[in-house]
């Protein structure tokens, strides 16, 4: 019995090391953890229970008969977050490069079907080479499966990818459709093909981070929704994260208990709006006011600034906000910034999380770039995942709601539950002056006719009392009521049900 113990004692050493001391080393070097002091810094202490570390791939191709690792370049298994079971996978650099084998892949796949049966949280920790080159298509045929995974578990349970090195070629695809990617400055990157195919198909000279670095990915692409300084602030910043999502689509929400009571008054609210309507404000300090304890975990802070998404709590449960940012463009809606509350409202559907709008929106963006780039269809995404939300949505009307944009940004007429406005609330088709300009175009040519219709037109729409009027605003509530109206708002809304006409699923106009 002893020398069977021995035995596992040091098999589990040798699946501990990777691929050695110095490859350990130089992984540290780098600035980034390796895959095992990753899981350890995610996970609650001596939560991880692992599987599959003595796993070897089945290669004979290429001398690979020789070379042996356990554990295959990736590590897998579960633990708790604060004490809520997760099923995590990691990619170690260490061994091959982390590149993916059939063997490897079908860790990852005991993984998946494991978290979709127990209805749990997916984390990957990505820091690979891509395919294994020496398994040809069985290392294809990996890939496959682990996608198809993915999208079986799309909307079910919540998926999380964190790149934390290289991430080249199938190995992009995984967490692109998940629901969250996360990156790490300067040390992490994504392509479909890295700069050397780059530079022989096209000629361009381009570095890895120029091509697909976090910083191109948070604010170019939109591929990744944050990225972090360094490895142990991003692994917090995901334990961080995950207290604010769901286990999976029918658990409801968590609960964190509080101590800020929901009709906490904000009297600084009365004042947030200028008095000059052309003026910007942050709309982020209306969120921090309003959510507990002003925690606020935002979403893909870095682009399409003009409208902030991200999640926060009310009496200890989970929102989502979506809010214009008069601070960036006015709070206009163009295609990026459609795009980035479409998927995000879309997300909170799924979860069941429940939806917060703040809006401040002078309208669209005009110009030849938006429309030639499909600003029709972008702005079409969000209205439609508005419009198909069935969670609780509570929308607030700050100061600009004007034109087609209104109708977007969750009004009463897609299906908006409560809809409240402040007084300082403009709710029209346009601005007064470009209104007047079109209702008297004969008065043009003189100025002090066409100000007093600017001043005709304003008193009569520039205000909340119209829609109010004809029922499209619930309530014009005073600034610094409003945590406690959302939250007596959300609680009569917890029970909620909505049914809609069966499908095998929508068509989102992608």
């Amino acid at each position: 019995m002893k020398q069977v113990v021995e035995e596992l004692a040091r098999r589990r050493a040798n699946a501990r090391l990777g691929g050695g001391e110095k490859r350990i080393d130089a992984q540290h070097k780098r600035g980034k953890l390796t895959a095992r002091e990753r899981i350890e810094l995610l996970l609650d202490d001596k939560s991880f229970e692992e599987y599959g570390m003595y796993v070897e791939h089945r290669c004979t191709d290429f001398g690979m008969a020789e070379t042996k690792i356990p554990g295959d370049g990736v590590i897998t298994g579960w633990g708790t977050i604060n004490g809520r079971t997760v099923y995590i996978f990691a990619k170690d650099f260490t061994v091959f490069g982390g590149s993916l084998s059939e063997a490897h892949a079908q860790k990852i796949m005991k993984i998946q079907d494991m978290a979709l049966r127990s209805r749990a949280p997916v984390i990957g920790l990505f820091d690979a080479g891509g395919a294994r080159i020496q398994e040809g298509v069985a290392a294809l045929g990996g890939y496959g499966e682990v996608f198809l995974r993915n999208v079986i578990s799309s909307g079910v349970i919540p998926q999380i990818s964190v790149i934390m090195g290289p991430c080249a070629g199938g190995d992009v695809y995984s967490p692109a459709m998940t629901d969250f990617i996360f990156m790490v400055k300067d040390t992490s990157y994504m392509f479909v093909t890295g700069p050397d195919v780059v530079k022989t198909v096209t000629n361009e000279e381009v570095t890895a981070e120029e091509l697909g670095g976090a910083s191109i990915h948070t604010t170019r692409s939109s591929i990744a929704d944050h990225a972090y300084d360094n490895d142990v602030e991003c692994l917090l910043q995901m334990r961080r994260l995950m207290d604010f999502l769901p286990s999976n689509n029918q658990s409801g929400v968590p609960v964190v208990p509080t101590e800020d009571r929901f009709d906490r008054s904000e009297p600084s609210l009365d004042t947030l709006i200028p008095d000059n309507p052309n003026k910007p404000y942050d709309i982020k300090e209306l969120i921090l006011k309003v959510a507990d304890e002003g925690d606020f975990f935002e979403i893909q802070q870095a682009y399409a600034r003009n409208i902030v998404t991200g999640f926060g709590r009310i009496e200890g449960h989970t929102v989502g906000f979506v809010a214009n940012q008069p601070m960036v463009l006015a709070g206009v809606l163009d295609s990026d910034a459609s795009r980035k509350a479409a998927r995000f409202v879309r997300f909170c559907d799924c979860f069941n999380i429940p939806i917060i709008t703040f809006v401040d929106v002078p309208g669209f963006l005009p110009g030849t770039a938006q429309e030639y780039g499909g600003l029709i269809k972008h702005g079409a995404k969000l209205l439609f995942a508005f419009a198909e939300a069935t969670v609780p949505k509570v929308t607030l009307i700050t100061r600009k709601a004007y034109g087609g944009a209104y109708d977007v940004m969750s009004s009463k007429h897609i299906r908006g539950d409560v809809n409240y406005a402040w007084p300082t609330a403009e709710i029209a088709v346009m601005g007064p002056k470009g209104a007047a300009e079109i209702l008297y175009r004969s008065e043009l040519g003189n100025p002090e006719k066409l100000a007093a219709r600017v001043k005709e037109y304003q008193d009569r729409f520039a205000n909340p009392f119209v829609a109010a009027e004809r029922g499209y605003i619930d309530e014009v509530i005073m600034p610094r009521n409003t945590r406690t109206r959302i939250a007596r708002a959300l609680n009569m809304l917890r029970s909620k049900t909505v049914e809609s006409p069966w499908k095998k699923h929508d068509n989102i106009p992608l």
